[in-house]
């Protein structure tokens, strides 16, 4: 059965890119001379070091296979520039429930944030396929439990996200 495809935004795919370059170029080098120098240490029985090092190259490679995995089976979004929310737009939306404006990215199904100076959602998460296809002034019901609505007050463009 093949993996469902990964949907990124071109800036997570640049980060993914970015990391992964990092764990290869920076992080495996530096785990490698940890792991000479350990062993240099000798006594491998009771070395510390040594099994830090293999911890830190274990995990260290597991995240390389991640993320190529997710970089061999991603698609990148295509922001749309006809007016309708798509992957990789920012909104501000009034949300009736909580009678505030809220300012919301819709990002890839990985690429999440809800934490963010800027709070993040997938676009498989209800908020994010409820609002995905509509534009400012709709207003969308979010099938949740309980449910909720919010208007969609605007669609920033990239200059106006940072």
């Amino acid at each position: 059965m093949p993996k469902q495809k990964i949907v990124l935004t071109q800036e997570e795919y640049d980060k993914l890119q970015q990391e992964y370059s990092n764990l290869i170029n920076v992080e495996a080098p530096r785990i490698r001379d940890a792991l000479a120098l350990a062993r240099s240490y000798g006594d491998f029985s009771e070395n510390a070091d040594l099994d830090a090092a293999r911890d830190a190259q274990a995990r260290n490679e597991a995240r390389i296979k991640e993320i190529r995995e997710q970089l061999d089976n991603c698609t990148i979004a295509s922001v749309a520039a006809d007016g309708t929310v798509t992957i990789g737009k920012t909104i501000v939306v009034h949300d009736d429930s909580l009678n505030q404006d809220i300012k919301i990215r819709i990002k890839g199904n990985i690429g999440a944030d809800p934490l963010a100076d800027i709070p993040s959602v997938s676009n498989e998460s209800p908020f994010g396929k409820s609002v995905i296809g509509h534009r400012v002034g709709d207003v969308v019901t979010i099938e949740t439990e309980p449910k909720y609505t919010v208007k969609i007050l605007e669609i920033l463009e990239e200059a106006e996200e940072k």
